[in-house]
């Protein structure tokens, strides 16, 4: 049996259907922040957003260009990402980034600094809280209560090509008007659809509501990326009401209307979402990856939800400019 040379004890994922969040908020428990769950949410703008593919494939929420999310917003909440992102694109130069990560991860925990990365095992994100002569022990999407070793080597390897390993650590934090400004900015920015942000088949925004409802009129709508879709998104509208009602007890007297009629649109938002989640809950893959589902209710709940979203993005543009 392989004996771990290094581990953070108590170093777990904090389980979410957005393991990226719930990654960095193990990584932020294990540290002692003091960060709740929906100021992290909505503070790095993820509570607000959404990304839809054509086909409603399970990628969605992991398939954009999350650099700002990743490396600036986390500053204003009081924490720094650091690490090794490398596609595998050239198999001697993702060798080498494969060396890199391995040793940043390594220097990292050695350090005490909690760390979390990319399709350990599923193509999720998994905090890892130790290592060997082999590879990276860690939790999360399936294995909460951890796994390894991970060779360090196998990692990027998968069909996707894709090597991510972070290290999070402490900052000052910046006053919390600039946490929902930014982050009310970030949100407007991703939902106009950019190539920044947007890859190719994908929408943000109105839009992707848009996407999202035709896809589930057509019948082109991937029945594993639907319940995962819906399950992802509610939990992000539920913690942007949470985030907005936090938001305007930081702030008071700032602009007290604006944030009530924002949380009520959210609300609604949320409301249309979760109730398209239990219309269509997640389910395991079923090994047929062109199993579609058809769901005139469920479009019309895409479609009031982003109806209510539009209404709800106007008054975040409202806020950011009265901050």
């Amino acid at each position: 049996m392989a004996v771990i040379s290094k581990q953070l004890d108590g170093l777990r994922w904090t389980p979410r259907w957005v393991s990226h969040l719930g990654c960095v908020h193990g990584c932020l428990a294990y540290i002692g922040a003091d960060i709740s769950i929906p100021w992290l949410y909505g503070g790095t703008g993820h509570a607000f957003i959404i990304n839809i593919h054509e086909v409603v494939c399970p990628s969605g929420p992991t398939a954009w260009n999350y650099v700002k999310l990743l490396f600036d917003l986390p500053l204003n909440l009081g924490f720094r990402v650091s690490g090794v992102y490398a596609r595998n694109d050239n198999p001697v130069a993702f060798a080498a980034k494969q060396k890199e990560a391995w040793e940043h991860i390594r220097a990292s925990i050695d350090k005490g600094i909690p760390c979390y990365g990319w399709e350990l095992h599923a193509p999720e994100f998994y905090t890892i809280h130790g290592y060997d002569d082999v590879g990276y022990y860690f939790s999360g999407p399936g294995c909460d209560n951890g796994r390894g070793p991970k060779p360090w080597h196998e990692v990027g390897m998968s069909p996707i090509g894709v090597l991510e390993m972070y290290s999070i650590d402490s900052c000052a934090p910046e006053p919390d008007q600039r946490v929902v400004k930014d982050a009310f900015s970030f949100a407007l920015e991703h939902a106009e659809n950019l190539e920044d942000w947007i890859f190719p088949g994908y929408r943000s925004g109105p839009p992707a509501y848009d996407l999202w409802a035709q896809a589930l009129e057509d019948g082109t709508a991937n029945r594993f990326g639907q319940g995962y879709n819906a399950a992802v998104w509610a939990e992000c509208r539920e913690n942007a009401v949470i985030f907005l009602k936090e938001a305007k007890a930081r702030l008071p007297g700032k602009a007290d209307a604006l944030f009530d009629e924002a949380i009520g649109h959210y609300t609604v938002v949320n409301a249309k979402l979760q109730a398209l989640a239990k219309l269509h809950p997640f389910q395991p893959p079923s090994g047929n990856e062109a199993e579609r589902v058809a769901s005139p209710e469920g479009a019309l709940l895409v479609r009031e939800a982003g109806a209510a979203e539009e209404h709800g993005l106007a008054l975040l543009a409202q806020l950011r400019d009265a901050l």
